[in-house]
C-alpha cells in the first residue's frame, strides 16, 4: 500500500522538476486537492519532503551517482525523483528510520515505474547512509566543497565570488538552508499588535516582536490562512525585509503612487496602510491573474485606494510626470529569498543575468519618467548580485541627469540601520531574521 503523503510530495517534485512549476504553487494546488484526506502530520510530512528534496537537490544527487550504476539524466523523473525524497529522508531528517525511507520508495516505484524499478531504487537506497554527506566536508577544492555541502549551484557561487570573499559565500550558501520562521504583518488599519498577539498565544503559538514596529515573528504556525485574524484581514504575510522597502519609499496621505511590479500585493498593501487608506495608488502587473491577486489582497485587508491595470513597461505618454511616488520591485532572479523559494536556484544559470538586467534597466527607464519634479522613486529587488542591483543604478544615473540617489533615513536603533551603504542604499545579505535584498532611492531635481 503506497503512503498517500510521500505520493503526494513526489506528484509535487515530478511538477517542480518536469514542468518547472514553482514549489510553493505545486505543493499548495497539491494540498487543496488532497485536503480532507490529510491531518496536520501528514501536511508537515509533506512540505518538509518538497522542501528538503528541492533544497538539497545537488548534493542528492551526488550521492545517488555515487550508488547509481545507471546515470541519472537516463532516469525517469518519477524514479529519479523517488531517489532524492528517500536519499533526503535517510541523510537529514533524523526520525524516520531508514527502513521505512527505503520502503516506501520501493512502493512508489512501483506505482511509477516497473519491478526492476523497484529492485533498483531498493538497491540505491540501501546503500546510502549520513556519512555520504558527512565526507562532502573532506573535498578539497573550494567551490566544489561549497557547491556540494550546500547544495548550491557552480554559476551562482562564481557570481557570488565577483563581489565576496570565499568565506563570505559559503556562510550565504549557508544560509540558503535554513528554515524560515514565519513574518507576520499587523493591519493596522483594522486592529493593534497587542489584539494579533494575544490571538496567536490563545492558540499557543510563540510569536515576538519583529525587526519593524508592525511585524511579527511566530514560530511553528501552520496555515495561518485558516486563523480567523487572517481571514477577516487584521493581519497578513509579509517578511520584514519587503516591508522596509514601502517604509523607505515614506508614502503619505493624500499622495498618487505608483507601484509598477505589484503582484502579489504585500507592498502595496503596505504602502496603503502606511497612507491610512487616503490617496491614490495605481498597481500595475502584466498579467490578469497577478493583478487578481492584488485585490484579493486588498479587498481582505480592507483596503479601498488600490487601482489595479494590466500594464508593462512600454513608455505612456499619458502618465509622464503623474505620480508623486513611485515603487520599483523589479522583476529579478531571486537570490536573497533562496531558503523560501529553494527551486530558484536549479531555475536559473547565468545566461539569465543578462536576460534580467534588460528588463530591469528597461522599467527603471521608462517608469522614472511617470514622476513628478520633486518626487522620489524607490528601486528594489530580492537579489543580491551587484549586477541586479548598484550596476543598474549607476548605468541609470549616468545617462539620467535629472536624478540622484537621496539618502534613506532609518533610525539608528534600528537593527536596518547597519545595512545603510555610504552610497545612499541597503543591502543585507540573507541570514536568520530576514531575506536578503537590495533598496535604493532616487530623487528627480
Amino acid at each position: 500500500m503506497i503512503d498517500k503523503p510521500r505520493q503526494i510530495a513526489l506528484t509535487v517534485l515530478y511538477k517542480i522538476d518536469k514542468e518547472n512549476a514553482y514549489s510553493n504553487i505545486a505543493l499548495d494546488e497539491e494540498l487543496r486537492k488532497n485536503r480532507k484526506i490529510l491531518n496536520e502530520k501528514d501536511i508537515g510530512l509533506i512540505s518538509e519532503i518538497v522542501y528538503g528534496t528541492t533544497t538539497w537537490k545537488l548534493t542528492l544527487d551526488t550521492i545517488i551517482k555515487k550508488y547509481s550504476k545507471l546515470k541519472i539524466e537516463k532516469l525517469s523523473k518519477w524514479i529519479l525523483n523517488i531517489l532524492r525524497m528517500g536519499s533526503y529522508q535517510i541523510v537529514f531528517l533524523d526520525k524516520i528510520p531508514k527502513s521505512a525511507a527505503v520502503n516506501e520508495s520501493v512502493n512508489l516505484a512501483k506505482r511509477y515505474g516497473h519491478p526492476a524499478s523497484a529492485n533498483f531504487v531498493n538497491a540505491v537506497l540501501r546503500k546510502i547512509d549520513k556519512k555520504d554527506y558527512e565526507e562532502m566536508f573532506k573535498i578539497e577544492e573550494p567551490i566544489e566543497k561549497i557547491m556540494k555541502t550546500t547544495s548550491t549551484p557552480k554559476w551562482l557561487i562564481e557570481e557570488l565570488l565577483e563581489e565576496k570573499t570565499l568565506q563570505e559565500v559559503e556562510e550565504i550558501c549557508k544560509s540558503y538552508n535554513e528554515k524560515p520562521n514565519l513574518s507576520i504583518r499587523v493591519n493596522t488599519l483594522k486592529t493593534n499588535k497587542d489584539y494579533i498577539i494575544n490571538e496567536l498565544k490563545k492558540l499557543k503559538i510563540n510569536v515576538k516582536q519583529g525587526i519593524l514596529e508592525d511585524f511579527l515573528v511566530a514560530e511553528k504556525i501552520k496555515q495561518i490562512e485558516k486563523l480567523e485574524i487572517f481571514q477577516k484581514g487584521l493581519c497578513t504575510i509579509q517578511d520584514v525585509t519587503a516591508g522596509l522597502v514601502a517604509l523607505v519609499l515614506e508614502p503619505k496621505e493624500g499622495e498618487n503612487i505608483l507601484d509598477a511590479c505589484s503582484a502579489p500585493g504585500g507592498k502595496t498593501s503596505y504602502l496603503a496602510q502606511l497612507m491610512k487608506n487616503k490617496g491614490k495608488i495605481e498597481a500595475w502587473d502584466i498579467h490578469p491573474h497577478r493583478t487578481k491577486l492584488v485585490e484579493e489582497t486588498a479587498k481582505r485587508l480592507g483596503i479601498k485606494i488600490i487601482k489595479t491595470k494590466v500594464k508593462d513597461a512600454t513608455l505612456k505618454e499619458e502618465n509622464i510626470e503623474k505620480f508623486d511616488k513611485i515603487l520599483l520591485d523589479v522583476p529579478c532572479l531571486g537570490t536573497g529569498v533562496i531558503r523560501r523559494k529553494p527551486d530558484i536556484k536549479w531555475k536559473h544559470n547565468q545566461t539569465d543575468i543578462e536576460k534580467i538586467t534588460k528588463i530591469q534597466k528597461l522599467i527603471l527607464k521608462n517608469c522614472s519618467a511617470y514622476l513628478k519634479e520633486g518626487g522620489e522613486l524607490v528601486y528594489s529587488t530580492c537579489s543580491i548580485l551587484k549586477k541586479e542591483n548598484e550596476d543598474i543604478i549607476y548605468d541609470f544615473l549616468e545617462k539620467e541627469h535629472d536624478f540622484i540617489i537621496e539618502p534613506i533615513k532609518i533610525d539608528k536603533r534600528n537593527a536596518f540601520s547597519n545595512y545603510c551603504e555610504k552610497v545612499g542604499s541597503i543591502k543585507v545579505l540573507p541570514n536568520e531574521n530576514m531575506d536578503g535584498f537590495f533598496i535604493c532611492k532616487l530623487k528627480k531635481i
